[in-house]
Parts: C-alpha cells; structure tokens; sequence
C-alpha cells in the first residue's frame, strides 16, 4: 500500500543484465467499481508483458501505452473525463509504475432513438415495434457502458430478425457522448427488410430413416411467416429422437432459391440437413459393488426396423442376485416430448430367502422437460402399465403365484449444479402405484416419496441428507415382489445386507407395508478427486411406522470423483447387528 490507497499489484519481475525488467504496477483506483478495475487490470497487464525483454527506449513508449489504455479501458466503462496519472519509480525489483486514477463523474444516458425502417415499419408491425422500444435496456439515467450498449443493440438486432424479417440489420447506430456533462444520447436505426415466409422444404442426409420421421416434427404449411423459434424447437426434436448424431434445421438464403411474392414480400426454402446415427449398436458393461458383486450387462441396438421410425433394443443382465433378460421397441418422441415404449421382461432375483421368477409385458411414456427461462430445475415423469406374472418361493414358508396387471405414475424434480456429482441443490421423486390380481379382483395401492438435499461447505466439501417414505395398502398377502419395501445395504442403511430389513417370514424376509430411511453424510475432500466420509443411516422396513423398530448404521469412508459419478466404499457399523460391513457403490445415493 502507498500513501494509504486502495492498491492492487498487477505484476513484477527481477533484472536481467541490459535488458528492462517487467515492472511492478501499482494501481490506486480512487474509487472505481471492480468491473472498470478489471477492465484496467487486463488492458494494463497486457502492455506489462511486452515490457519484459525490451531495450530501454521501448519501455519508455510502453509508459505511455499503459496510460493510454487505463483512459481507454476507463472510458469503456463509463468514465470520460478522468484524470489518470503515471509516475515511474525504482524498487529493489526493479522500475515500477505507480498509476492513480479520479475517474471523474459516470456518463449517463439521457437520451434514446429507436428508429424502425423497411416492413417492420408498416402499420400491421405497430404493437410489435412498440414491444420492442419498451424492452430496449438503456433508459434515461442508467450508467452508459460499452458492454451494455452493445449487447442492447445484439438483442435489439435478435428479437427483430428471429421472426418475420431474417434479412434485418442495423443500418446506424451512433452514440454522442457529451463528457464535460457527462451525458450520452443513443440512436439506433434498425432495417428489418422484407418479411420473410418459409418455403418448400428440402432434405439432406437421409439414408435409412423415413421422411416421415421429419415431417413428423417439422410441421407446417408452405408461405407460414419465418420464426426462427420454430426452427430451434424442430432441430432439438429431431436431435432428441436418437435417430441421428446431428440435425440442422435452417432457411436457404441464396439468391437462386429466393422467391419474391407480388406484395414484397420473400419466400425462402427450408432445408433439414441430418447426420444418421448408426444403425446398430452393441454394448457390453461390467460392474461390482458390495450389493451384488460382479454384473455383467450386454446391450442390443437397432435403428429403423422394417423401414419404420422405431428402435429395439435389447439385452441381459446377470450378477450372483439377479438375472433378467428383455427386449424393448421405442416410438420416436410424440411434438409434445412424450417418449412412448413397450417390451417384455424375463426377471429371477434371489434375495435374503425370497426368490422371484418374472415374466411381463409392459407400457411405458416417459417426458422430460426444462422450467422456464434459465431455470437449471428439470423435471421427469413418467407413466407405466404392466401385466406381469409372478412366481414367488419364500425359504421356510409357502410360496405363491400371482397374474397382476399394475399402473403407476412417478414425478422426479431435479435442481442440482451438476446432475452425476452435486455439491448444491436438491431432488424430489414422488411416486403412485395401483394394482389388482387379474384372478380374484384384490386390489392394491402404494405411494412413496424420496428427497435429497446438497450444501456445499468450503471450497470442496458438501454435506447431504436424504430420506424416503413409503406405504403400501392391501388385502392381500400375493403382493408383486417389488411392490412391498426392503432396505439395507449401500444406498439405503449401510452396516447391514442389502435388503436384509423387511418383515420375516419364514426363513426369508419379504416387502413390508411401510418404509422410512433418512441419512446424512458429510464428505471432506482432501484433493479435488479424493475425499473422506462420514455418515450416519436410520430407518425400518416393518409393518406399520408405529411399529417400526428403527435400525442405526454409521461409519466413515473414502469417496473418489469419477466420471462417471463419486465412487464409495464405506465402512459402517450396524448396531442392531454389532459388526462392520463393507459397502462400495458408484453414483449418487439417490
């Protein structure tokens, strides 16, 4: 610090022989905001450099460079009577600059010309061009800066040119700055040109998939008005259908293809330019965690099948608990982003004593859309019906057999910072379900809900808590296997086997009626990948929740970052069963 100023220390280095050293500079900013602070610092830093390696008669001209570009960057920000001054120095490193800035009074604006010519300017355009003189940021006695003028007229240039008129462009724009009275009047002068209309559409890339599948989406009717809205939604439908790696909706501008309609007017052809994704895929994947040991998962893609939009895929599965092979066909997305799907499933699971054999058909819609504006909130839901046949062996009790045919609906909020590995925000699934056994008429309900909350803490630690509820209401004790709720192990309560928390019968524990987990988790990451656990879990699968006899786990753990998500493996402490159980998993709790 010197003479008691707000200082800020761009650089320094040491002499080299006959060559001038970079200098140290010292910037007194007399009060100005850290957005024109920033704007010196980059303009000034930039000369500094050139500094290094120069005889002494160029660092002298550099001198003036440096004053000249804390003026400019200043005037950049608002400030166009400043007084700046340069004074040069020695130190023990070597020169240094010392710069003191009284930026002077912040030029407003006070005064706005919004100025329409070409069809815009036509009475039907009237509201339109009122809406946009409404929306022009810069009003009177608002704080003329470079970036925000010209980022008004980029938006201004945008909003006009995205429907009707795709030839606008702004023909003057001048701003007149008075400095001594630090007053800045704006004009703007904007030629829309003629209205554009969308025509004939032509296809480029198409090899296997259908044309229908574009016309599906890009629906409209030759000599509609342009919006380049519509052309923005129709590329990420199609994009989103995975028929394709790439798909370019956009108008043909060349002069050739233009048509000039008798009323001024131009019509352009729309072209729909695509990148076939392939047309079969097979995927292999291994994987291990504490649950179910090694699995192993193969995966079968084909794309158009019979020359018809659809795609099947197909595959299986397999670790020491679970087996389950199926074969799925999805319907390309519906315009309103519904995504449709049916298959058929064969599934054998043999947990704590309960072993279950499978066979469905079933019937899936699934939809994902975004809040509005810049919202990061994302929001799933997702319908199913399926009709199933379950054969279920119960170690040291009777077993049983059930057809049912069962419908649910399931809602997912996600608001996270980053959907694989959250430091901040919070997810919320609720779910419904209702079912009947298709040969006596009993009748079944459930309902859950889960929720997770993230903070981060510092610099890279975060603390979580989760939790889940859930119910089951029913007559009957012939239950599909995945109706009634387990828990335990390393998503759910650690130090104790997974699902080995349930009612007990016989010598297998089976679904319960009611469920409720909570954990809270505290991650200390030592570097940017590797970090430290320490969690507490609490919860019950039993027959009501006035009967639940809550069971603690707690421990601590190593959490590695990933790509494909944070990696655990947690040591913890069942306390109902007095022993450690080591659980390892990847991907988020939830």
């Amino acid at each position: 610090m010197r003479g008691g100023a707000v200082c800020f220390v761009l650089a320094w280095g040491m002499a080299l022989d006959a060559w001038a050293a970079r200098p140290e500079v010292i910037i007194d900013p007399g009060g100005v905001p850290p957005a024109a602070l920033q704007a010196i610092n980059g303009a000034v830093e930039a000369i500094t450099r050139l500094a290094e390696d120069q005889d002494g008669g160029e660092v002298s001209r550099l001198r003036r460079r440096a004053y000249d570009a804390t003026v400019s960057a200043l005037e950049t920000q608002g400030y166009y009577t400043p007084k700046v001054t340069l004074e040069v120095g020695e130190d023990i490193g070597g020169e240094t600059w010392d710069i003191t800035i009284r930026p002077g009074e912040l030029t407003a604006v006070d005064d706005v010309s919004l100025n329409f010519k070409g069809q815009i300017a036509q009475p039907e355009f009237t509201g339109r061009v009122q809406a946009l003189k409404q929306d022009w940021p810069l009003d009177k006695g608002m704080p003329f800066i470079n970036e925000s003028w010209r980022n008004a007229k980029a938006d201004l240039l945008d909003n006009v040119s995205r429907k009707d008129f795709y030839f606008a462009r702004l023909s003057n724009t001048q701003a007149t700055v008075d400095a001594e009275n630090a007053k800045a009047d704006l004009f703007v002068e904007v030629d829309s040109g003629p209205r554009v209309r969308m025509g004939e559409v032509t296809l480029v890339g198409l090899k296997r998939v259908p044309a229908s599948l574009i016309h599906r989406y890009v629906q409209y009717t030759p000599g509609d008005p342009y919006d380049q809205d519509l052309l923005d939604e129709w590329q990420q439908a199609l994009q989103s259908t995975g028929f394709f790696r790439g798909a370019f909706v956009t108008l043909n501008r060349d002069e050739s293809a233009q048509k000039v309609l008798p009323n001024g007017e131009v019509e352009l052809p729309m072209r729909v330019q695509v990148s076939e994704a392939p047309a079969r895929r097979v995927t292999t994947s291994l994987g291990v965690d504490s649950d179910h040991g090694l699995r192993v998962e193969g995966l079968y893609r084909q794309n158009v099948v019979f020359g018809q939009p659809v795609w099947v895929e197909t595959g299986a599965g397999i670790d020491k608990d679970r087996q389950r092979a199926f074969l799925d066909v999805y319907l390309p997305p519906t315009r309103s982003g519904y995504k449709d799907s049916v298959g058929i499933l064969y599934e054998h699971s043999d947990i704590e004593g309960l072993d279950n054999r499978r066979v469905g058909l079933g019937w899936k819609r699934r939809q994902e859309r975004k809040a509005a504006g810049d919202s990061r909130v994302e929001y799933e839901t997702q319908w199913g019906l399926t009709a199933a046949h379950d054969k279920t062996r119960i170690s040291g009790a009777p077993g049983f057999e059930v057809p049912t045919l069962v419908a649910t609906w399931q809602w997912l909020r996600r608001d996270v910072d980053k959907k694989y590995d959250p430091r901040e925000g919070n997810l919320v699934d609720f779910g419904l379900g209702a079912g009947v056994t298709l040969d006596k008429g009993e009748r079944f309900y459930r309902s859950s809900l889960r929720a997770q909350q993230w903070w981060p803490v510092g610099r890279r630690d975060v603390f979580t808590v989760r939790g889940e509820v859930g119910k089951v209401w029913s007559k009957t004790d012939r239950l599909p296997q995945d109706f009634g709720y387990r828990t335990g192990g390393a998503r759910s309560i650690r130090g104790y086997r997974y699902q080995s928390i349930g009612l007990h019968r016989g010598d297998a524990v089976i679904g319960a009626p009611a469920l409720a987990v909570v954990s809270a988790e505290y991650t200390h990451y030592i570097t940017e990948q590797l970090g430290m656990n320490f969690f507490v879990d609490a919860g019950d699968a039993a027959e009501s929740f006035g009967g639940m006899d809550i069971r603690l786990g707690y421990g601590v753990g190593l959490a590695v970052r990933t790509p494909a998500g944070p990696f655990y493996v947690d040591l913890a402490y069942g306390q109902r069963d007095k022993r450690l159980r080591l659980h390892f998993s990847l991907g988020i709790a939830f």
